[in-house]
């Protein structure tokens, strides 16, 4: 990679160069370690979406592409390299970003960060291995995301999970000692909003990381026979701390780009530092509860305990998100008025630079993200509306809502921003690049309604190959519900091939991209540049995002009043 000309840029003396697009003072060492996890991530992100492909053919029970037991090897790569993999590699990444890169700091010890990478890579390799082979063996199991006990999986997937989630925790100590120094050097200084967003990300992740190398360390010991007996109630509590925690880390790293990209590529303001701190500092206590909508079902867990997370903890983190969503379109608006790009009610919307696949691939993410992840989370993460989308499709509806049109959209545009700003290389076929996001967010997004509908409409359950057609040992029928299989099945090829264009034009650009310097991408700066002189953010106006924000929320009321019909009709089943 270093003969590609991968890793080298115009450095200083001291190893410092000067973004021609963000302004950072950036070091070489933090530089090349995001590029590194950058490129990873990608690498997971195309093996997860081959089985992607797989995975919705054999749904799609007209071609039903895998037998049962091949389907659940099948699904479980599509999840570990989509869900965690693909996630964590980009998100240790951003960690690189939002602290030494933002404050203008080296890497410290970089060997952490060069250990904690090939220990995430070779657990990521054990781990696909594992599962691939894992069929071949009687006595062992391919495992799901999940791999519930007392179900018996390959040893070498344990322990490559392990390894996985210490790379992980290795390599983000870097971050945590950048910042460290800072707060030691700068007492009475306040970090960046993006330094302190990507901060909140590393805490959450680190509750998440070590929650799971507990649950999955006492699984190895249990499988190695070490320990005799795993308890089931214990284990589904103890792995949803990382089963559901990466998502929250996927979140709060997602909010974190949402801010720096709109400000850099679309002129955002902060409208309100303390408010969206505070936001972040919800996340901290809150945003980690969401894990109980999946233990909804369990008899170990008290009525009590299923009442406060689900409705006192849980709106705390649903708060959060709501000021996100306000803060961050508010930003836009105020920052493009400033600029004089906002003519009339949306003129800061229809003048932004909507060609340009960072900001596009950014604000399809904040708007699917939003009225399909998010307000389907608060809603199934109620307590009794859950019944109606537990174990349904309904919930992998959810999910891709959150992740693949919401986290995976945002590091989407994170990534061509990176080929454009650190790789310095232009990206190829700029028509295919531009249209990308456009291509994703609409497949994907019919692909993930399609999941909901079967799920709350017809009850359709998730991992199971087949439902519609042929249901063994009954006379109960899901038929009407194929049109809508046939829906998500056309449309999952379509995302899918939105898929690999994302990944052509990357590994296209920053192999065979037009080399360029700082001076040549001003066509990625906001109009009038990131700073520009004006009245206070306060004095603009934002009547665009209150209307918007109308709207989200009469979303939001009619999706909740209609969940709770759908709960009501549950009480005809068997008259």
């Amino acid at each position: 990679m270093t003969a590609l000309g991968l890793f080298e840029n115009d450095y200083d003396d001291d190893g410092f160069r000067t973004c021609g697009v963000t302004g950072l003072t950036i070091h070489r060492t933090a530089e090349n370690h995001v590029k590194l996890f950058g490129l990873t991530a990608v690498v997971a992100m195309l093996i997860g979406g081959i089985f992607a492909f797989t995975v919705a053919m054999t749904r799609w029970e007209v071609i039903g592409l895998l037998s049962p037991s091949d389907f659940y090897t099948h699904l479980s790569l599509h999840a570990w390299n989509l869900l965690i993999f693909w996630m964590v590699f980009m998100e240790i990444a951003i960690l690189y970003v939002g602290g030494p890169m933002i404050l203008g700091r080296r890497l410290p010890i970089t060997v952490a960060a060069k250990i904690g990478y090939l220990a995430m890579l070779l657990g990521a390799i054990t781990v696909n291995i594992s599962v691939w082979t894992a069929s071949g063996f009687p006595d062992e199991n391919a495992p799901l995301l999940t791999a519930y006990a007392p179900l018996e999986s390959p040893t070498a997937f344990y322990a490559g999970v392990v390894v996985f989630i210490l790379g992980a925790i290795v390599a983000a100590l870097p971050f945590f000692l950048t910042m460290w120094r800072e707060r030691r050097e700068n007492p009475g200084k306040s970090l960046p909003l993006i330094a302190f967003g990507a901060f909140v990300t590393s805490i959450i992740a680190t509750e998440a990381l070590v929650g799971g190398l507990v649950t999955f360390g006492v699984a190895l010991l249990w499988r190695i026979e070490i320990i005799e007996f795993m308890d089931p109630a214990w284990y589904r509590q103890m792995y949803w701390t990382i089963g559901h925690g990466t998502q929250q880390i996927n979140l709060a790293a997602m909010v974190t780009v949402w801010y720096f990209l709109t400000h850099v590529v679309g002129g955002a303001e902060v409208v309100s530092e303390k408010v969206s701190r505070t936001a972040f500092v919800l996340y901290l206590f809150f945003i980690n509860l969401g894990a109980a909508h999946h233990l909804m079902s369990d008899p170990v867990v008290s009525s009590g305990w299923r009442l406060f997370n689900t409705s006192y903890a849980f709106y705390g983190a649903a708060f959060a998100s709501m000021i996100h969503a306000f803060a961050i379109p508010a930003g836009l608006e105020a920052g493009r008025r400033k600029r004089g790009k906002g003519g009339g009610l949306f003129g800061w919307l229809t003048s932004a630079p909507w060609t340009n696949p960072v900001f596009s691939a950014t604000i399809f993410s904040i708007i699917l993200f939003g009225f399909v992840g998010g307000i389907t989370g608060v809603v199934m993460g109620q307590m009794q509306v859950n019944m109606t989308w537990h174990n349904t499709f309904a919930t992998v509806g959810h999910f891709h809502g959150t992740v693949a049109v919401g986290t995976t959209l945002a590091f989407m545009g994170l990534v061509f921003f990176v080929i454009r700003t650190m790789f310095m290389r232009n990206l190829r076929f700029g028509r295919l690049a531009s249209f990308q996001p456009y291509f994703y967010a609409g497949a994907m997004g019919i692909v993930t309604l399609m999941m909901m509908y079967a799920g709350l409409l017809y009850g359709v359950p998730r991992r199971t190959a087949e439902v519609v057609e042929n249901i063994p040992g009954t006379e109960f029928s899901l038929s009407a519900a194929a049109p809508l299989f046939a829906l998500l099945g056309i449309f999952a090829v379509l995302a899918i091939l939105a898929g690999v264009i994302f990944v052509f034009v990357a590994v296209a650009s920053v192999l065979f991209g037009e080399r360029v310097r700082d001076g040549d991408n001003v066509d990625l700066v906001a109009d009038g540049g990131l700073e520009v002189d004006g009245k206070p953010v306060h004095a603009y106006e934002m009547r665009g995002t209150f209307l918007v924000c109308l709207v989200f929320f009469t979303v939001f009321v009619v999706s909740y009043v209609l969940n709770w019909f759908l709960l009501s009709e549950l009480w005809s089943v068997g008259l």
